[in-house]
């Protein structure tokens, strides 16, 4: 089992507070020989749709001191779980989780604005103070 990120808990809550019911922690990947876990793995009731809407969040803290190193190494993870999760759950939609802080610092300068334009992932923005969802991205 992975270690758990710093603001673990802290998402969890946040999801949890948005009405997010908290199926898996974390959620298992299992391919051939080799397991990988997302963080948590979540759904909601969507009561206009009768159905059920599930989702898969990757939490990352970005706290060393390059945040484009931590950028890089998240897209690895993030895209290696988003293309298992196509094959294993085609229903669950991954996120990434980080700070609203750490959106400011990568996502509204030129190599995040690239990311976000190209629709190559989708982020869950938080408040670790309040422990709240701030914005779902895209």
């Amino acid at each position: 089992m992975p270690a758990k990120d710093t603001y673990h808990d802290v998402v969890k809550t946040a999801l949890e507070k948005d009405g997010w019911t908290i199926t898996d922690d974390p959620l298992r990947l299992p391919w051939g020989s080799r397991d990988m876990y997302v963080d948590l793995g979540a759904e909601c009731l969507l009561a206009a749709e009768r159905g059920t809407r599930k989702i898969a969040v990757e939490i990352k803290s970005f706290i060393k001191p390059s945040p484009i190193a931590d950028l890089e190494n998240a897209l690895g993870q993030y895209i290696l779980y988003h293309d298992l999760l196509a094959r294993l759950e085609p229903d669950r939609v991954l996120y990434l989780a980080i700070r609203q802080a750490t959106f400011r610092i990568l996502f509204e300068e030129e190599v995040g604005k690239v990311l976000l334009e190209n629709n190559r992932l989708r982020l869950i923005l938080f408040d670790p103070e309040p422990e709240e969802i701030t914005r779902w991205v895209p």
